[in-house]
């Protein structure tokens, strides 16, 4: 097997009637019809002029087209580029610009951002640079848009009309190393770089995951589809298992606390992957357990979930959380708590079967003891490095590393201590913010924290928390974290300013953009705010 879309075709052929996607409003496929919508897509893309080894860029919500366009990308070797459908105009048209998309897809939510984005990267193609990078524009050409659900523009197309009448056989791919995917991530550095997936990466991490025992998914199992499916976590962690063990994937547009529980119930899901903010947004519910009645597992990755939320929720439903540590450059899952030789409060999990992990110091030594080092791993699922040049992927001997700080016990469990590019050097000290924002949650009525570091002419840098606490007063909240840091932390570590604030930036698996907070620290420190 070479291709993720393979295992559709191998689904259908043996469980043609059973169901294989389900969503919220009440449509569905079978086995067998997913593999013909496959069909016809791949069919229709090689019909259009869209060849093996063009990019085709998804801007589309969890829905049936997106898991039927990702898949027919694949199918006809075309490489696929899914991207968030609510990236504003500017930020899709450099991510179509410098994939060199030839079609964008939309449905009836993003299709007025795509095509604003598109009439940019075709402005910017006939030399109008004011709003792209020249280095993107060299690789751009003038998409064509095609359209789920709305009515066209001149020029435009709509989906139906993309699918052939009928599935023609595409000769199936020949060598797994080629490209199939691109995935916007920051990487290890600032600006979004796409990450060169392979068939062979996607295909390792989904039999790296299938592996894992106990099983994370059962074929009879009913796994809620509310992670978004251009995230690598969504597309490949969940999608790539669903298919691979031929369990029902529930799609769900967005997460709504209650009615994702409405869901969960009237659907009996019992897998259900999460990001961490969910658990917070869960947690009021006086009905939990019972709500959560089918669920016989819970999955959390993308961020660090507190010890003492996993433990309180645990013990009043009765499920089993198990998280794991993944990146878009692994496809994306490295370790799960389900791989441990027992649960461990902080613990990430152990290795999956066949990826390696090794820490290095600033010296490229394993560190002393238990000391923390930069976490680099080996194995098939890795990417190939970043778009367009292959740069920054592993090293002659396969190992690549992520930026991330850890430590392993003797146990082989990995647990994460910060971002390297995070890291705060306070007067020759490193400061972990991982370790403050930790400190700070402890104080009472506070939610959310993010410490991140700011430019200081007499220490190099300081220390700067952003804290949320709903409800609370800001000035005794202020007064408090600065009192319990003063109590629990080194002098250097504790922050020289407390921001208490209404809300913090997320992504859409729950990490704070911290990016946007040193946006608004730089204006700060060039007057632009009061």
């Amino acid at each position: 097997m070479n291709d993720v879309a393979d295992l559709v075709a191998d689904a259908a052929a043996e469980s043609p009637d059973r169901l294989a996607l389900v969503e919220s409003g009440g449509r569905s496929l079978t086995w067998a019809q997913l593999d013909d919508e496959v069909g016809r897509v791949a069919t229709g893309l090689g019909a259009a002029g869209i060849v093996a080894g063009h990019r085709v860029v998804i801007a589309v919500a969890n829905r049936i087209e997106f898991v039927t366009t990702y898949l027919g990308v694949l199918r006809a070797q075309v490489v696929a580029v899914p991207v968030n459908p609510r990236a504003t105009p500017g930020e899709l048209a450099r991510m179509v610009a410098d994939s060199g998309a030839r079609m964008v897809v939309a449905d009836t939510d993003t299709v007025a951002a795509v095509r604003e984005a598109a009439a940019l990267v075709a402005r910017a193609v006939d030399g109008d640079l004011d709003e792209i990078d020249a280095d993107l524009v060299a690789r751009a050409v003038k998409p064509r848009v095609v359209v789920i659900g709305a009515t066209l523009l001149p020029g435009e197309r709509s989906y139906d009309h993309l699918r052939a009448g009928a599935a023609r056989h595409v000769p199936p791919l020949q060598d797994p190393e080629k490209l199939a995917c691109l995935l916007y991530t920051s990487g290890t550095s600032g600006r979004p770089r796409a990450a060169m997936l392979t068939h062979r990466a996607l295909l390792a991490n989904i039999a790296q995951v299938g592996e894992v025992e106990p099983p994370m998914i059962h074929g009879d199992d009913v796994v809620l589809g509310v992670l978004p499916l251009f995230h690598v976590y969504g597309l490949n962690a969940v999608l790539g298992g669903v298919l691979r063990h031929r369990a029902k994937l529930v799609l769900v547009d967005r997460f709504d606390p209650q009615g994702t529980l409405d869901l969960i119930e009237d659907e009996a899901c019992s897998v259900v992957p999460v990001a961490p903010p969910v658990f917070a947004y869960w947690r009021g519910d006086e009905h939990l357990a019972e709500r959560l009645g089918p669920v016989r597992l819970i999955l959390s990755g993308s961020a660090p979930l507190s010890p003492d939320l996993v433990e309180e929720f645990t013990a009043r439903t009765g499920i089993p959380v198990h998280q794991g540590y993944g990146l878009t450059e692994a496809s994306p899952v490295v370790t799960s708590t389900l791989c441990s030789a027992a649960l461990q409060p902080g613990s990430v999990g152990a290795a999956l079967p066949g990826i390696d992990i090794r820490l290095v110091d600033e010296r490229g030594r394993a560190p002393e003891g238990e000391d923390p080092g930069e976490i680099q791993v080996r194995g098939p699922n890795l990417f190939s490095g970043y778009w367009p040049d292959g740069a920054g992927g592993p090293d002659a001997d396969g190992w690549w590393s992520t930026g991330d700080v850890g430590f392993l016990d003797a146990t082989g469990d990995l647990f994460l201590v910060d971002r390297l590019k995070e890291l705060v050097i306070v007067s020759g000290f490193n400061v972990y913010p991982v370790e403050v924002e930790e400190v700070i949650r402890e104080v009472p009525g506070v939610t959310e924290a993010a410490v991140i570091g700011v430019a200081d002419p007499s220490t190099g840098e300081a220390v700067v928390a952003y804290v949320r606490a709903p409800g609370a007063d800001p000035a005794a909240t202020e007064q408090a974290v600065r009192a319990h840091c003063g109590a629990r932390l080194a002098r250097f570590k504790q922050p020289s300013r407390v921001e208490i604030v209404d809300e913090l930036p997320l992504t859409v698996t729950g990490k704070v953009q911290k990016g946007r907070l040193r946006t608004i620290e730089r204006r700060r420190a060039l007057g632009l705010l009061e």
